[in-house]
Formats: C-alpha cells, sequence, structure tokens
C-alpha cells in the first residue's frame, strides 16, 4: 500500500460479462470448489474472447475474470455457503473445469451484458494493517482454514508476497467525501490512516464518539473518536484520514 493518504479516483468500467460468461464461471467455480489458479482463468478468458458472444464487444483481461471469481467466493463465503473440494480432487485435474470449453461458444447474439467495475481490492496483512493488492499470484485450500490467496501488494517486491485468508481480501476502501461526513455514525467500522515517526498504515478502526462542526471553507471540520481495532487505542482525527467501503 501506498503509505500516504488516498484519493478518490475513478475506476475502470468494461461493458460486462455476458449471462453466459457468468454461468460458465459459476460452473467452474462449483465444479472446482476454490479460486481457480492463474493459467486456468487465462484459458477461461481466451474461450469467452474468442466466443461468438464477444463479437463486438471488448476484450476481457484475465485479471476482469479472476476479480469475478474472487468477488462471487467472498459473497459466497459470507452467506456461509461451503465451498470444498473432495478428498479424492487429484492435482492433476485442478483445471478438470476447463476441459469442456471449446474455441467457439454457444453463446447467442444479442443476450443481455451484466455491467461490471473493474474492480481494486486490499488485503489485511499479518501486521493487521491493509495494504493495496496489485495482483493475485495463486492460491491454496486448507482443510483447517479454508481457502487463501498469495497477494501482492501495490509497491512491494516479490519478498513481500503473502499468504491471506480469502476472508481478509475485500473491495478497496476510498476516501470519504466532505459532504459524507453525515454518514458517519458511532460505532461504524471504517479505516484509518495511522501516521508515526516510523510507520504509516491503515488499520480498522471503530467510530466510538463524533464531536459535529459547522463545515467552512475548508471542509469538514468534525472531529472522530476512534478505537484502533489492533490494539485499542484511541485516537482523535479528521474525516480526510477516514476511509470506507465502496458501497457505505
Amino acid at each position: 500500500m501506498d503509505h500516504r493518504l488516498r484519493s478518490r479516483g475513478e475506476k475502470n468500467v468494461f461493458s460486462g460479462f455476458t449471462t453466459a460468461e457468468i454461468e460458465k464461471m459459476e460452473r467452474v467455480l462449483k465444479e472446482s470448489g476454490q479460486l481457480p489458479n492463474s493459467e486456468v482463468i487465462k484459458k477461461l478468458t481466451s474461450g469467452f474472447n474468442r466466443s461468438a458472444g464477444r463479437a463486438g464487444k471488448p476484450v476481457l483481461k484475465w485479471t476482469e475474470v479472476q476479480n469475478w471469481f474472487l468477488v462471487r467466493l467472498q459473497d459466497l463465503m459470507s452467506k456461509d455457503i461451503s465451498l470444498t473440494v473432495p478428498n479424492n480432487f487429484p492435482p492433476a485435474q485442478e483445471a478438470c473445469a476447463l476441459e469442456n470449453i471449446t474455441e467457439t461458444s454457444d453463446m447467442s447474439k444479442g443476450e443481455k451484458v451484466i455491467d461490471l467495475s473493474n474492480m481494486e481490492f486490499e488485503a489485511k496483512s499479518s501486521d493487521d494493517s491493509w495494504y493495496d493488492v496489485e495482483t493475485f499470484i495463486t492460491h491454496r485450500f486448507l482443510k483447517s482454514g479454508g481457502p487463501e490467496v498469495l497477494v501482492r501488494y501495490v509497491g512491494f517486491g516479490t519478498e513481500e508476497d503473502e499468504w491471506v485468508h480469502a476472508k481478509n481480501v475485500r473491495e478497496r476502501s476510498v476516501p470519504l467525501e466532505h459532504s459524507e461526513c453525515n454518514k458517519v455514525m458511532v460505532e461504524d467500522t471504517l479505516l484509518c490512516f495511522q501516521e508515526k515517526a516510523d510507520q504509516a498504515r491503515y488499520y480498522d478502526v471503530q467510530v466510538i464518539n463524533i464531536q459535529r462542526k459547522l463545515h467552512d471553507i475548508r471542509g469538514c471540520r468534525c472531529i472522530f473518536v476512534i478505537r484502533y481495532e489492533h490494539d485499542n487505542s484511541e485516537e482523535s482525527v479528521r474525516l480526510n484520514r477516514l476511509c470506507c467501503q465502496p458501497e457505505y
């Protein structure tokens, strides 16, 4: 993660997946029971781009397909839907879900296209802070702990790659605008930028008190008393140090 206050940028939006593409990815996820690896996703993306159903539509990036799988997996986990791999599932069959993918597809023209943003992600590291994800390298499924992904963080080298549980990956948080301070309520969980002499990181916090003030030409002047979840310390901060999830 870039250890600076974040700016709110516009996300790139592509035309979306067709219904048939989504149905294919749903089948792959159901059959594999976990996040497909990059080679499987690239093969799937190639099949989509060569299909008749994508004629006249933007070419898909394999990272867009990868993002769909990650978001869908998180959605299933949040609903307590168990994704398991059979005990007799041999490693050689890791990509078996794509054996029936051909160079052409039965997708027909004129299908409804579902819009989907080119999402960005952040992951919670072992130091309890959140870092922007540059790419998902591979995955594994632990019987004792569930699905994990190997992530590479933005601005860090390969030596900093880290295994992270899927539940500790989420859509990238965005800064709160001055006009959005009225959305923040006591007991809300947000992301806060903490800067010290030896470090600058983003941590999950809980809002424990709010001192509402009149805004002026500088923007929001309210004071938010927050408690860091990783060490229970408290601090009073301005709105410009707080971030929230996009759907906040």
